[in-house]
């Protein structure tokens, strides 16, 4: 057990009946997490805080997604509930402790013990109705954009998917298979079903899947969502396209391996001459690596900090 998941265990004390949010190490009575490999894979629901007296969280980077978790915590959850949510020191910001505040009365941090502390809140204010998922409607792309908390950008356009959206005007001709793989708030996958693509939006992230399902229901768009990481989720040579935005984070270290593994998966997911969108920082060292992956890859655009590129399977 690491330093952050033995000090949410000693700070919880006698916890009576308990749900871990994505601490898959930690012994609980219910399990719930976000990525797909994970014990209990998906969304935090009403049922699972049935009867829960202590809910023991790794606290996400991102504040969206504690506020998600903390607002379904506290409308859900029983009257007495409490949640004890650890982290590195280091990752903890004084901003996590203002988002708890906005859904439970009591909010108090533990010391810090091995580079690690914990943030205990207790007393929920029960929501009138849930804020999350959230819309935003973005009036170039002409388009709804739906997000759950933990979604990577939530509901806005970054930088590099509108340049990738924009080069994909080039993309080949409609109604065929394509894949969005690490789909997000689902933009691409939209955009490639407006254009009469067949698009299965596949993301390894509960609330990226739940967010492209949302996107595509608010824009009238048929999308097949599937939660699943690159490997599992790409059969061979099922896509004639594939779009990719790919992590360069692992948690909140830098780490290009997610991008590798799904460069990999769509090297075998694409049928033969089938085409490979990718947007990335212009800085990283990703062209050997596409052209090792899937084949002959050109550069299509660029900015002063992406770079988008096509590749051809072979």
């Amino acid at each position: 057990m690491d330093p952050v998941d033995a000090l949410i265990m000693d700070e919880a004390g006698p916890a009576g009946r308990t749900l871990a949010i994505d601490a898959p190490a930690l012994p609980a009575d219910r399990y719930r997490a976000d990525r797909a490999e994970t014990p209990g894979a998906g969304l935090l629901t009403r049922a699972d805080l049935v009867s829960i007296d202590t809910v023991l969280l790794r606290l996400p980077r991102a504040l969206s997604a504690l506020d998600e978790l903390a607002e379904r915590i506290a409308a859900w959850g029983e009257p007495g509930v409490r949640v004890v949510a650890g982290g590195r020191v280091k990752h903890m910001t004084h901003g996590m402790n203002e988002v708890l505040a906005r859904h439970f009365g009591e909010v108090r941090a533990s010391r810090g013990r091995q580079k690690a502390r914990v943030l205990h809140a207790s007393d929920p204010h029960r929501p009138a109705a849930l804020s999350w998922p959230r819309s935003r409607r973005d009036d170039d792309l002409d388009l709804t954009v739906v997000a759950h908390g933990a979604t990577f950008g939530t509901n806005r356009l970054d930088a590099g998917t509108r340049l990738l959206a924009g080069a994909l005007e080039l993309a080949p001709g409609e109604r065929r298979p394509a894949v969005d793989l690490g789909c997000g708030s689902g933009i691409l996958a939209a955009l490639l079903a407006r254009r009469g693509y067949t698009v299965t939006g596949l993301d390894v992230s509960a609330a990226a899947c739940a967010s492209t399902a949302a996107t595509a229901a608010a824009n009238r768009l048929a999308v097949r969502v599937l939660h699943a990481d690159a490997a599992d989720g790409l059969r061979v040579g099922q896509a004639a396209v594939i779009v990719c935005n790919p992590p360069f984070h692992v948690g909140a270290a830098k780490d290009s391996s997610p991008a590798f593994a799904m460069f990999d998966a769509a090297g075998a997911g694409l049928a033969p001459g089938g085409e490979f969108w990718c947007v990335f920082n212009s800085h990283l060292p990703y062209l050997p690596a596409l052209r090792r992956a899937i084949g002959p890859t050109g550069i299509v655009a660029r900015d002063r900090a992406y770079t988008v590129t096509r590749s051809v399977r072979a």
